[in-house]
């Protein structure tokens, strides 16, 4: 009977340090804030500073279409650092944070003891200074991404998820969800058509050149989405990147294109993220076949890269056990247990 008390007693202490440990404070040692890439545009003429309200920018630069990015350094820092590259009509904050306040994959990840860096990509976020004129629309637009994003239905002005879901769906998670979208200074279509991904790709390339000054080490490049276009373009720019972790990206590069084959030469593993409602999606709603094609080019990139030497695989988290994700799933409920799966990844892939 002792001996079954004293194994209580230590399972119940474990379990304590378990919560006591989950809760200390991150410590940090080290942020800060540097743009990287861009381009500097000068105008024609002589700048006269006795008239420097001219109205037509005479003479004058414009510093633009960089990448911002955000760091920090954690205490116990002892893994690669990641570059986060968000999604369309996204910032970096989708990375920091849920609808619903929880940590987001860029604390998580600190936790790991990786150094963080989060992009917002030119023309966007804190990085909006922009070459090209674009126009930020008024138009109404939620339900059209919440639906592209596998959310579930919107019916009667409420949201209404889909079966077993992740998304955390309550009002207030709702608003907040809808309050992180961010417009693009750079484009004039409202569908993301005129996206400029070689421009991106270069700033984003930049930036990984400015991780690896700062660290001495290549970085794992985080991708999401219309992020995910851009980011296989990167190695094209950069021999500094060790991995791509691509969540749910609109779609892969064709066997030997020039990214393709930029990638295969620096020998980056690269894995894939997909969530539900894309096998099992409504018929009815078109994002359930984009989805369905967009992942195919992904497995197709996997069994020509894995062909030709390269390290590739696509998760589909439902095949592994892991329901209910939509788009963002680094945002829903479960995002934890989704980045552990990404960490052991990085750890015996990667590292």
């Amino acid at each position: 009977m002792k001996k079954t008390i004293c194994v209580l007693t230590m399972i119940a202490a474990l379990l304590c340090s378990a919560v006591l440990y989950a809760a200390e404070p991150l410590v940090i040692a080290d942020q800060g804030i540097f743009s990287s890439g861009g381009i500097t545009v000068t105008s024609e003429g002589v700048f006269d500073p006795e008239n420097h309200w001219e109205e037509t920018g005479m003479g004058q630069t414009a510093h633009v279409d960089h990448a911002n990015v955000l760091y920090q350094i954690p205490a116990d820092e002892n893994g690669l650092p990641i570059v986060f590259l968000h999604g369309y009509g996204q910032s970096r904050m989708g990375w920091m944070t849920t609808p619903d306040g929880r940590d987001g994959w860029s604390d998580i990840f600190l936790r790991y003891g990786h150094s963080v860096f989060l992009i917002d990509e030119p023309r966007r976020g804190e990085a909006g200074g922009t070459s090209v004129a674009g126009d930020i629309s008024t138009k109404t637009l939620d339900q059209r991404w919440y639906t592209q994003f596998r959310i579930g239905r919107w019916e009667n002005g409420e949201s209404v998820v889909n079966p077993g879901s992740q998304f955390p769906n309550d009002p207030e998670s709702v608003d907040q969800f809808f309050r992180q979208m961010t417009p693009d200074t750079g484009m004039r279509s409202d569908m993301g058509a005129d996206f400029d991904g070689e421009m991106v790709a270069k700033a984003v390339a930049a930036a990984i050149d400015d991780v690896y000054e700062m660290t001495g080490k290549d970085s794992v490049l985080m991708t999401h989405s219309q992020g995910g276009r851009a980011g296989w373009l990167v190695a094209k720019y950069t021999d500094h990147i060790k991995a791509i972790v691509a969540v749910e990206p609109g779609g892969a590069p064709s066997a030997g294109s020039d990214e393709y084959n930029a990638m295969l030469a620096d020998g980056i593993d690269v894995i894939m993220y997909f969530g539900d409602y894309i096998d099992n999606g409504d018929p009815a709603i078109q994002a359930t076949a984009a989805w369905q094609g967009m992942r195919k080019t992904c497995y197709d990139f996997t069994e020509s890269y894995n062909a030709d030497g390269g390290n590739s695989t696509v998760i589909d988290l439902p095949k592994i056990g892991i329901y209910g994700n939509d788009h963002f799933i680094f945002q829903d409920l479960n995002n934890a247990e989704v980045a552990e799966h990404v960490e052991n990844w990085i750890r015996t892939e990667v590292q």
